[in-house]
């Protein structure tokens, strides 16, 4: 086990994104849990205290316009695009995953038409996507089966209307086959819908590479937006013209400052807002968004690869056989950015760990669960938070 902390030090050495880590605020804790809530970039404080007090103190209603508020959705939406693999032109950022997810789903059943009327959902989805797919069935008289996304290819049919996966199982840090399960659905006649809320900005996507009809996602986990920072949704070239919102807000219309009492959708991505946009929150996502520049998704794959290898060594190392099980797939291609532990005492030992300075957390019934965020995360982390570990499991 001697080993161990000193080839931590050779890997942080040869890290060719160890520099990043200065761009966040960061204690002595080692953080875990960037699969929850991002660390705040150290930069936007001072970003949002000017929108605050000039923008929207000096300015004031002006700042529409000097400022960019009115086209910030489109702009960032912009600058979330190289990250998941799609062109300028298709994101727009703005309300929450959940209300995104309703938004394509319906517009999905629509553009499907009236022959096909079921949905099909991942039965191991984070629970309020489950939620959203239920009502939006409900609302537009399809009927919803949930099925694993190892079941998808075969219970596709002719009935299919739309199929909404995530692309990382939120508890086992599972990758989806976007690519695959894509092709079969679209193979089918049906339209794919993928959330993206664990994979955005810890691994490649693909959206407009693998003809991605849908995509949501949050931004406040790789992505470090901050608490409740705005999501996107994301709408392939071919299909905006089609896309009918379920919730054609003011801002959403052709001319939004004409207050006509008919509604006329505005072309492109921009026909997914709604309403008023949060401004604060946009932009300090915007501000955010900057510790990406120069950084390449695939070194970020490459060292979270690296990072979950070595947690997993190190965690055979300093724990007794069977003590964890881990529940994250070992192949690369069908594992995230995070690993699950399961624990019988899971809930009490995340609590003796995060009071040691070891930030993970806990999903019932019994899952440690640990993010690994490329940016800040260095291995010297890994092998404290493993070594952390064995000595709470004795």
């Amino acid at each position: 086990m001697s080993e161990l902390p000193l080839r931590a030090e050779k890997l942080d050495a040869e890290d060719e994104l160890a520099s990043l880590r200065d761009r966040f605020v960061l204690d002595d804790a080692v953080y875990l849990d960037g699969n929850s809530l991002g660390a705040l970039p150290a930069h936007v404080p001072d970003r949002l205290a000017d929108v605050v007090r000039r923008e929207w103190g000096e300015l004031r209603i002006r700042s529409w316009e000097e400022s960019g508020w009115w086209t910030a959705p489109e702009r960032i939406g912009d600058r979330i695009a190289p990250l998941v693999g799609s062109a300028p032109g298709r994101i727009v950022v703005g309300d929450s995953t959940s209300v995104n997810v309703f938004k394509a789903l319906v517009a999905a059943v629509r553009m499907a038409g009236d022959g096909r009327d079921e949905l099909l959902v991942d039965a191991t989805t984070f629970p309020t996507d489950g939620y959203i797919a239920a009502s939006a069935a409900r609302l537009t008289g399809r009927t919803l089966r949930a099925v694993t996304p190892d079941e998808v290819p075969d219970a596709l049919t002719g009935r299919t209307a739309a199929v909404l996966l995530n692309h990382v199982d939120y508890r086992t840090g599972r990758l989806h086959d976007l690519p695959g399960l894509t092709a079969a659905i679209h193979a089918s006649g049906a339209l794919a819908v993928w959330d993206l809320c664990h994979s955005a900005g810890a691994l490649p996507v693909g959206l407009d590479e693998h003809g991605v009809d849908l995509a949501v996602g949050c931004t406040y986990k790789y992505l470090n937006g901050g608490p409740g920072s705005p999501a996107y949704l994301y709408v392939r070239e071919e299909l905006q013209d089609r896309f009918d919102s379920p919730l054609p807000g003011w801002n959403s219309h052709a001319e939004p400052f004409g207050m006509s009492s008919a509604y006329a959708p505005a072309p492109g991505a921009v026909r997914g807002r709604v309403g008023t946009p949060d401004i604060l929150s946009l932009l300090a996502l915007e501000a955010a968004l900057d510790v990406w520049d120069g950084v390449s998704v695939a070194a970020v794959r490459a060292k979270s690869l690296a990072l979950t290898d070595f947690f997993l060594r190190c965690v055979a190392a300093y724990t007794e056989p069977g003590r964890v099980e881990c529940v994250t797939p070992e192949r690369h291609a069908e594992r995230g950015s995070q690993i699950a532990l399961r624990c019988p005492d899971a809930g009490e030992v995340m609590k003796r760990l995060i009071a040691r300075g070891v930030v993970g957390d806990f999903r019932h019934p019994d899952i440690l669960r640990f993010g690994f965020t490329p940016l800040y995360v260095g291995f010297r982390d890994v092998e404290r938070a493993a070594r952390v570990l064995g000595e709470e499991l004795v």
